[in-house]
């Protein structure tokens, strides 16, 4: 990895906002709804980073050509628009790396397949809307990652070389991205991971297990 890069970014769920609490909230006030148990918050954080469809086939056992999921989907996904930030916030040990890249003047941003309705107010919510200099979402670009598009697009905004910029992913197709675009990618083991023993096979340049890992490479 380059010692200075021209940028970073980082995907949005599991990797620089713990979202879980929120997604836990809303998806198990819909079960309630529903005359069912809440599910143990572990049982819904490992899936997170799959978004709303993730959620209804953890919460209901449902996939989209089920007739009852489109019901259950909008459901979810209109609770969540109105509580996107009650108890989301920065990874612990996240607002001081995000301060050791803007006092070396280093841009960061998001790029996220977190649709725009629910990235936006969110990344406002909690202050981050002036000190992210970009933010790209699926209503962006043509295509979602793992297609490149996007970070291409969010390089391109910010005047970064893709070769000399990093992204930061918990997921999968987060790296596979990132490797398309020609950027150094970072896997971190502490995201929404659903098999945690694959991270070693996703071909992410460096791998960490924590926040304070991953400060200590981009220092």
């Amino acid at each position: 990895m380059t010692p200075d890069p021209s940028a970073v970014l980082f995907d949005l769920d599991g990797t620089l906002l713990d979202t879980a609490p929120d997604f836990i909230r809303c998806l198990n006030q819909l079960r309630q709804h529903h005359g069912l148990a809440p599910l143990p918050p572990e049982h819904i954080r490992r899936s997170v980073s799959n978004g709303a469809r993730a959620m209804i086939r953890v919460g209901f056992g449902l996939e989209p050509d089920h007739p009852d999921y489109l019901e259950k989907h909008t459901a979810f996904l209109d609770l969540y628009e109105t509580g996107v930030a009650v108890e989301t916030r920065l990874f612990e040990g996240m607002d001081t790396l995000l301060q050791a890249l803007e006092q070396r003047h280093i841009p960061w941003g998001i790029v996220t397949n977190k649709p725009v309705r629910f990235a936006a107010p969110l990344v406002e919510a909690l202050g981050l809307d002036q000190r992210c200099a970009v933010l790209v979402c699926p209503d962006h670009v043509n295509q979602r990652k793992p297609h490149p598009e996007a970070l291409i697009l969010a390089c391109r905004q910010l005047g970064a070389i893709p070769a000399q910029a990093v992204y930061v992913g918990d997921h999968e197709r987060d790296i596979e991205a990132g490797r398309n675009a020609g950027m150094t990618t970072i896997a971190v083991r502490y995201g929404y991971i659903e098999a945690p023993e694959t991270v070693d096979l996703w071909q992410a340049d460096l791998v960490v297990d924590t926040v304070s890992d991953l400060a200590n490479l981009l220092q």
